[in-house]
């Protein structure tokens, strides 16, 4: 038994999510103690509670009794299983955070796997879906077959409603080998590593600014856009930045943005350099201030 002090750290839900992953995909059971003990309100939150509940649905998991608030956790894993699973968090919790703890072992199921997922599509203390899209998981492509989210629907806090699709082709099957250990070997033998360390060349800034459809009027999403692309013009590339108003329950939104760099001229695609920032809109600060702080984060 791997047993986890929820307080390590800064004691947040990281920790849970990153279990819950490596637990699955590596055939492991645990427990953790001191949920969230380094929050102002700690146990389980919606995003934690539904992401377990999902992997008892799609690997049989074992559990003992948990609910919203709970502090402790005893998760035996089952074997990730092929399908479509539909998720609903049921507030504006997180997807992104939600998916911590199962893209993971998804990538390495014996087959196909499609997640629907309902919920918060961007807000405080996450990455947003469009930085999953954009920015993480070209990526995480190159340990899949096809790799794959489509947002259908903006939610955003504090209704949510928000939804994605994401499709995961495994092309490495953890199933179809002895032991983790020659899993592991396979892996290193086969997959480019993850290098970030040299940037090379800038080549171009591209970016999205999805605002609610009742904001358009006042052209909150273009002046964004004009801000942001006045404070990267010296860098003298290509900025694209695309706008998309859409419905959605509560109001909000935000821009990301993220530059992608060539090596030699080249923009190397199994080992993509992209960095990305964002910024929520706020009411507190004006069009041109969320544009300008964007561009501040990227640079």
């Amino acid at each position: 038994m791997i047993e986890l002090d929820g307080n390590y750290g800064e004691g947040g839900g990281a920790l849970v999510r990153v279990a819950l992953a490596l637990s699955t995909l590596m055939g492991k059971e645990f427990k953790v103690t001191n949920i969230r003990a380094g929050r102002e309100q700690g146990g389980l939150k919606a995003q934690h509670l539904t992401a377990i509940k999902a992997l008892k649905e799609i690997t049989g998991a074992e559990t003992n009794e948990i609910d919203l608030g709970s502090t402790e956790l005893y998760f035996k894993p089952g074997k990730f299983k092929r399908g479509m699973y539909e998720i609903d968090i049921g507030t504006a919790g997180s997807i992104t955070l939600l998916l911590q703890a199962l893209i993971l072992p998804a990538l390495f199921a014996s087959a196909k796997v499609t997640l629907k997922i309902k919920g918060g599509t961007c807000g405080k203390w996450q990455a947003s879906v469009d930085y999953l899209q954009l920015v993480l998981l070209p990526q995480l492509q190159r340990f899949a077959g096809r790799i794959e989210l489509k947002i259908l629907k903006r939610g955003y806090y504090p209704a949510g409603g928000g939804e994605v699709v994401v499709e995961i082709s495994p092309k490495y099957s953890i199933t179809k080998f002895v032991n983790l250990e020659t899993f592991l070997e396979e892996i290193k033998f086969k997959v480019q590593k993850i290098d970030l360390v040299n940037k090379g060349r800038l080549e171009q800034i591209r970016g999205v600014v999805n605002v609610s459809v009742e904001l358009a009027d006042r052209d909150i999403a273009e002046r964004i856009v004009r801000a942001t692309e006045s404070a990267l013009k010296k860098y003298g590339v290509p900025i694209q930045i695309r706008v998309d108003y859409g419905k959605s329950q509560s109001i909000g939104g935000e821009i990301l943005l993220y530059a992608i760099y060539s090596n030699n001229g080249k923009i190397d695609f199994t080992n993509p350099i992209i960095v990305g920032a964002d910024v929520l809109l706020d009411k507190s600060k004006s069009s041109e201030e969320i544009g300008k702080e964007a561009a501040k984060k990227l640079i």
